[in-house]
């Protein structure tokens, strides 16, 4: 049975993500999709327990006009049809709808629908903009999926379920406590009045607070997550103290935010007992007023006193319940500004897969600007042939490596076009444009898993008899048979940590020159992709570096100029412009920026006094 209900709702959708609404009724309406009819369900459960219970105490008071008036001989001949029908009530009916309403919230609600809501957004932020990670904390975008999750779900169930229970309650009090004596209304009337002129008051107030502590806590998260991601470099820099300042600050402001939410609370939590009091004495007073005038019964006393204790303390839990309402919806609020983002690139919906057949690549009339006025890269035109092997040179800031971005479509050109094998690349999708290149970066990132996980991911179809020939070519096999890590795992079982701390820069390059071996993508992108390594090992990988670009579009880009001296074409970039072309002897012969570049080198690399910084590169 439980399994059944549990089964109802699919946390795991296979519905392709789409761009969150910016509005939060239109958000979590968004994220509620497909759960509407168990929520349904949910709240027309609670609502036949809030009816049925108020029942019971009108009922209650009948018993007691009975007890205090029925002959004791006759009372079970006279009442025994409806006492019959109020057991089959309290042991039946009422603990059906409350085993069908926990089932329906407990089983199919609880854990799906958040999950359902983690996934949404997951699979709709991998494929955010690179430019989107690069502005935010991982911590923090993580913390905000979470948070947001939970509370879209407590917005949307405290609504239908505590507030629909409320509704009801409430007017079934108030017909009950009516049908007595209208005057017993009164005071209840007026104790809904100002119970809502305070949820009025305070709530809003403790919804502006929530959404503040919600970024403080996702800031204070990120600070924290940042400090653990970059570990080696606080020991390096001896910054423990520093960091810990750093975080101290997030958390100092963090605990601003809970203090004045407390205070909130306090003065909240003293209105309210003030309140109710006042409610109990008023009702009791005029109730045993009435009695003494014989307007009311003793069963109509008994059912009213009994109705506002049972108020008494459903209030407190009704503020609770609505406070928090009103946090879940700040917090909401809070994630709508980083999940509700639109994706800088994103596919045409008419987005055809890429077919490489060639590998040709060309750029025409190209210009991007990182959304500035003055461009990095102005007008650019770059023919690439089939098969040919193209060294990319440059100071920093030349705009070498935000031309591979482009390429690989990162970002979205400014003007002109970019075709492989005629394609523009803007056109088709980019998981297939990024499925035909491979790349080897500077910058190797490898997953917190095995270093199996880690070379399949070029290819996860692969064989263990092509994994480990990609890892024999890439000079890594050796080295990755002598790995443990902490949980004892050995050799191509062991895990490499978060971005493969636990290997050395070397050993991360050599992975990541295997994972890009067994990809064989028909276009090679090579961004110094052996300057971790050390001559020997350089020396042994080269040759097979060479295999690898055989037959293949190859783009690399080096600071060491003897290690692309020997591609068929040099191609060298100044502030954006390609601004000389030729092979190696042509270009010396010409005496312009790749033979000054050339001259300047020391032990094979360009001169660090040449920095310009390019910005994003």
């Amino acid at each position: 049975m439980f399994g059944w209900f549990e089964r109802r709702l699919d946390p795991l959708p296979k519905d392709e993500p789409t761009i969150p609404p910016r509005t939060l009724v239109a958000f979590c309406l968004h994220y509620t999709k497909g759960a509407w009819p168990y929520l349904g369900l949910a709240a027309l459960m609670m609502a036949l327990v809030a009816v049925t219970e108020v029942w019971l105490f009108g009922f209650m008071g009948n018993i007691v006009d009975w007890l205090s008036g029925l002959n004791r001989e006759t009372f079970l001949k006279d009442e025994g049809l409806k006492l019959t029908l109020m057991a089959l009530v309290v042991l039946v009916a009422l603990p059906a709808f409350v085993g069908l309403h926990s089932l329906v919230n407990f089983q199919t609600l609880i854990g799906n629908f958040p999950m359902r809501i983690r996934w949404m957004v997951h699979r709709y932020l991998l494929k955010q903009s690179l430019a989107f990670y690069q502005d935010e904390f991982a911590g923090r975008v993580a913390t905000k999926m979470m948070q947001t999750a939970l509370a879209v779900r407590e917005c949307v169930m405290k609504l239908l379920d505590v507030l629909n229970y409320v509704a009801v309650y409430f007017l079934g009090t108030l017909v009950i406590v009516g049908s007595a004596d209208w005057r017993l209304v009164l005071p209840l009337a007026m104790w809904l009045l100002c119970y809502l002129g305070m949820l009025r008051y305070f709530v809003p107030k403790l919804s502006k607070v929530s959404a503040v502590q919600a970024d403080a806590r996702s800031l204070m998260t990120g600070r924290i997550v940042d400090s653990y991601t970059n570990i080696q470099t606080v020991k390096l820099f001896s910054h423990g103290k520093r960091e810990a300042d750093y975080a101290e600050e997030g958390m100092r402001g963090f605990m601003g935010t809970v203090y004045a939410q407390m205070r909130l609370v306090t003065k909240l939590n003293i209105a309210l007992y003030i309140l109710n009091a006042l409610l109990l004495f008023s009702v009791a007073a005029l109730a045993l007023w009435l009695w003494l005038h014989q307007a009311v019964s003793i069963g109509a006393v008994a059912v009213a006193l009994g109705l506002v204790l049972r108020l008494w303390g459903m209030s407190q839990w009704i503020m609770w319940e609505v406070s928090a309402l009103f946090e879940n919806i700040g917090t909401v609020q809070d994630g709508i500004g980083s999940i509700s983002v639109p994706r800088l690139v994103e596919d045409k919906p008419d987005a055809e897969p890429l077919a490489v057949s060639q590998g040709g690549i060309r750029f025409e009339d190209i210009r991007f600007h990182y959304g500035k006025e003055s461009g990095v890269i102005e007008q650019l035109n770059l023919d690439i042939k089939p098969g040919e092997k193209v060294g990319l040179i440059g100071r920093s800031g030349a705009g070498k490596s935000t031309l591979v971005n482009l390429l690989l479509r990162f970002y979205d050109l400014e003007g002109g076009r970019i075709l492989i094998d005629g394609q523009d690349i803007s056109a088709v999708t980019q998981d297939s444009l990024r499925a035909q290149i491979g790349m080897v970066t500077q910058d190797t990132s490898l997953l917190h898993r095995s270093v199996r996980d880690n070379i399949l991911y070029g290819r996860p179809d692969a064989s263990d008899e092509m994994m480990h020939q990609a890892a024999k070519r890439a000079e890594a096999e050796a080295f990755i048979g002598g790995l443990t890590d902490a949980a004892g795992r050995t050799g191509f079982e062991a895990h490499v940590g978060e971005r493969g701390v636990k290997l050395s820069g070397g050993q991360r390059q050599r992975i990541a020159i295997a994972r890009v071996m067994l990809k064989d993508a028909p276009i090679l992108i090579l961004d110094e992709a052996t300057s971790a390594l050390d001559s020997e090992v350089e020396a042994a990988i080269q040759e097979n570096l060479y295999r690898l670009m055989a037959n293949k579009t190859v783009i690399a880009i080096a600071h060491r100029l003897s290690t692309i001296a020997a591609m068929d074409k040099l191609v060298v970039m100044d502030r954006g412009q390609i601004v000389e072309v030729g092979s190696h002897e042509q270009l010396l012969a010409q005496g312009g920026i790749y033979a000054q570049l050339w001259q300047r080198q020391s032990g094979g690399f360009l001169d660090a006094g040449d920095d310009g910084g390019e910005k994003r590169a």
